[in-house]
């Protein structure tokens, strides 16, 4: 590959520890040391978008893979989003629910960006189908009791109880829904199943429907396939894909503009990302360049795994 700027072609890899001071840590020693273009990350929206803002701020290219607040579209003209964001999640998640006869929904999910990105979406898109949203609860994370904020679900008598956690939050409420008895008395239906239950106890989420990203898209049978036989093991996350084609579509931009200046990897970017075939299916980004549209899956949980929905 041919390059026109004194930035050197490598690539590295740092962690974020979870947080936003780790994060930007990480993202100057990317950028200061390894001189990277372009930086990929991360898999929560209070993380990815002050990463995504510094990078913006330094004139390098950003891909997020993993958040999906609608303020991730906010960032600037070097973002990019591989994953669609919660306008398109949030849709996907009301019209299943009204579909299948759902009309009176509470909702639970943390008071950052992402949660309150997720009820403010989901609201707009389940009450502009008819239904309603009967409580909105936006919890603190870090709590190690949450039985306050579960027993306000019950205002309004909701048919179903829409929610988004993860971690160790994720394991407590559910816990607790559990001992109260809330999961069993109303359906639980998770935004983004396979991080609601990752830490959760298997007796607490059993049985419980949730949506999420899916695996793999038409074209990516091969990436599934040599996954498999690196690892030896199934996908151990649905957000793997993205981070893939992330990847691929940096290193093909790369190579389209025949440079590593982020603005000409940029201006690649948006013209690959016209239709672009993914592992995750195909990818068109809109005016934000963010992910215009993408498939959902609905899951069940069931016997420790996650399956498709009947």
């Amino acid at each position: 590959m041919a390059a026109s700027s004194a930035r050197r072609s490598t690539s590295s890899s740092r962690t974020s520890g979870g947080t936003a001071a780790s994060a930007l840590d990480a993202a100057r020693k990317l950028t200061s040391a390894n001189k990277v273009p372009v930086v990929i990350g991360e898999y929560s929206s209070g993380v990815t978008i002050p990463l995504g803002q510094f990078l913006q701020q330094q004139g390098l290219v950003h891909m997020n893979v993993g958040s999906s607040s609608p303020d991730v579209a906010k960032i600037g003209s070097l973002s990019f989003s591989t994953i669609g964001l919660d306008t398109i999640a949030s849709k996907f998640t009301a019209e299943y629910l009204h579909r299948n006869g759902y009309r009176k929904a509470a909702l639970i999910a943390p008071n950052n960006a992402y949660g309150s990105g997720v009820a403010d979406t989901f609201k707009a898109a389940f009450e502009g189908l008819g239904g309603q949203v009967t409580n909105t609860v936006l919890y603190t994370e870090g709590q190690t009791d949450y039985r306050a904020e579960l027993q306000r679900l019950r205002g309004g008598s909701p048919d179903v109880i829409v929610y988004s956690a993860y971690g160790q939050e994720s394991k407590v409420l559910t816990s607790q829904a559990f001992e109260l008895g809330l999961s069993k008395a109303v359906p639980w239906f998770a935004i983004y199943l396979s991080m609601c239950t990752a830490d959760a106890d298997p007796r607490a989420v059993e049985g419980q429907l949730g949506m999420d990203v899916n695996y793999i898209g038409p074209d990516g049978k091969s990436y599934e396939d040599a996954y498999k036989a690196k690892y030896n093991q199934a996908f151990a996350t649905t957000f793997s894909g993205y981070a893939y084609d992330a990847v691929m579509m940096a290193a093909a931009a790369i190579e389209k503009a025949q440079s590593t200046e982020p603005q000409q990897i940029a201006a690649a970017l948006k013209e690959i990302g016209k239709n672009y075939s993914g592992v995750t299916g195909q990818i068109a980004f809109d005016a934000q360049n963010q992910r215009s549209d993408q498939p959902y899956a609905v899951l069940k949980y069931t016997g420790g795994k996650l399956e498709p929905a009947n």
